[in-house]
């Protein structure tokens, strides 16, 4: 079920309308019901793949608790985490590696002359599963470290696993936070729970959320896979474009989904953590990731670069820990060389950059550089945003030669003249469809100035402006959904990327 469907038109307000009815005590059923049924539209026997995993993640917790009840050697616990990552871990793997596993296998058989493996059996990747495996996986580490208690109540910690809103793409929520409101979920009041300013929230946040998928991301990708599709005919104007505009894509793409399910859950009553924060106006790779999909690069940075020793030690082993982590992270968003070396790219701009930061500052300070100044500051933003869509480049090709040959193409295909012969017309999208864009970029690049100058969020700073101004923002944007919103025949509703991950 998708967040830009009429099916989750119909599923929300139904949805909401029955939680703010039914009695406390069993309104986390009622979500965990809706939560099981919006994840079975998909696929419903996959539904059993989440129930184990959510089993199996509480059943560790709950032994974690008696081992800490009965004094058990820490050598115990460890092996009950390690059993529960090893179980879900595995899991993972098979749904999502197997292929990639028993292609590079293949390769190399075919080229020591042996025969290959055939495919033993077939079977479709189940949506949002790398998602809600770190959130369960999480939880263990969490109840470990006894940073949370275990949960004793296993429908409610499902529904924590399950939770509608953020289950297929994120956030990807800590127990820390999601968890314990579930556990508060009884003790809201008629007051909190229908709380007017609350609801008109989180309905405007999901709002923009809708306004970043179905007008920019949605109006955009016609572009990109116009390029991409056909890379081989274009020069270097033109990918430039393409790369450039997916990375607009892919974070309004993204940033929607996890905006409307911030919104979606703020309606009802809970709060999930922010999971961009105007990433393309970071002044660094480090201040990117720092932006980027928060959820994410925390969990890798809590239960995988820290547990090696993060920067807590030598130099050549901080490397280490980078580069593991960005490489493990590459291949956590799919099951291809090419996204193995995004990460890894990622993870090499990183070390060059702390390589080469005593050297860059002795320079600024030579050529007296205002790091202060405007100009400087918008230096290494621009910079940023180059490497940053160089190495999305290898994250959206569908291999690594192609995104190889592409890079080459870029830089011995030059065509300067289509800067000025309307070529940038012909990509998918008509002059109209193109000012469309433009102007719907405009109103992106705003409300991002507007979070990053006022460290808050849209919905925070219409808040603190006059219901006049309230009433029009939101009327801007419903129209612009409405009269511009890419709805496809018969509204083929788009797929969020991040649904294959």
């Amino acid at each position: 079920m998708l967040f830009n469907s009429f099916h989750f038109i119909l599923f929300f307000p139904a949805v909401v309308l029955v939680y703010f009815i039914v009695p406390r005590k069993i309104r986390y059923l009622w979500l965990l019901f809706a939560s099981y049924y919006f994840y079975m539209s998909w696929n419903a026997k996959y539904a059993v793949l989440i129930a184990f995993s959510t089993f199996v993640t509480w059943g560790s917790g709950i032994l974690l608790g008696l081992c800490r009840k009965r004094g058990a050697k820490s050598t115990v616990k460890k092996w009950v985490v390690a059993l529960s990552f090893v179980i879900n871990l595995s899991i993972l793997a098979f749904f999502k590696y197997f292929d990639f596993a028993l292609g590079n296998v293949n390769v190399l058989l075919e080229s020591l002359g042996w025969k290959v493996v055939e495919r033993p059996f077939d079977f479709i990747l189940p949506v949002g599963i790398s998602f809600y495996t770190f959130q369960a996986l999480s939880y263990t580490m969490d109840v470990y470290r006894e940073e949370i208690e275990p949960e004793k109540n296993i429908l409610k910690y499902a529904l924590f696993v399950s939770f509608f809103p953020q289950l297929v793409a994120g956030p990807i929520e800590r127990s820390k936070n999601l968890l314990v409101q579930i556990e508060q979920i009884d003790r809201l009041d008629w007051k909190t729970l229908y709380q007017y300013d609350r609801i008109a929230s989180g309905l405007r946040i999901m709002l923009w959320g809708y306004f970043l998928k179905m007008v920019i991301a949605d109006r955009i990708a016609i572009l990109v896979n116009t390029v991409y599709d056909a890379w081989y005919f274009y020069g270097t104007v033109e990918l430039v474009l393409a790369a450039a505009a997916f990375s607009i894509q892919i974070y309004c793409d993204f940033a929607s989904y996890s905006t409307i399910a911030v919104g979606a859950a703020k309606v009802m009553g809970f709060t999930l953590m922010e999971n961009f924060d105007t990433p393309y106006f970071s002044r660094s790779i480090r201040e990117f990731w720092r932006r980027w999909h928060i959820s994410l690069s925390t969990w890798f940075k809590d239960y995988l670069y820290i547990p090696m020793g993060g920067s807590r030690c030598g130099r050549l082993k901080r490397h280490r820990n980078m580069m593991v982590t960005f490489l493990v992270s590459g291949l956590w968003h799919g099951a291809s060389w090419h996204f193995v070396v995004w990460g890894g790219i990622h993870g090499l701009f990183q070390v060059i950059a702390a390589e080469t930061r005593g050297v860059r500052d002795r320079l600024y300070e030579k050529c007296n550089t205002k790091c202060a100044s405007f100009s400087f500051r918008f230096g290494q933003v621009a910079a940023t945003f180059v490497l940053t869509t160089f190495a999305w480049i290898f994250f959206r090709a569908e291999t690594l030669s192609q995104a190889c040959s592409y890079i080459g193409r870029i830089f011995t295909k030059p065509d300067w003249w289509a800067l000025s012969d309307g070529t940038v017309y012909r990509l998918g999208l008509k002059r109209m469809e193109m000012n469309i864009l433009l102007s719907s970029l405009w109103i992106l690049f705003a409300v991002s100035v507007v979070k990053y100058k006022n460290k808050e969020t849209l919905d925070v700073f219409l808040a603190k402006q006059c219901a006049w101004f309230r009433w029009l923002a939101v009327a801007v944007l419903f129209a612009y959904i409405f009269l511009f919103g890419i709805y496809g025949p018969g509204f083929d509703a788009s797929q969020f990327i991040y649904f294959q991950f």
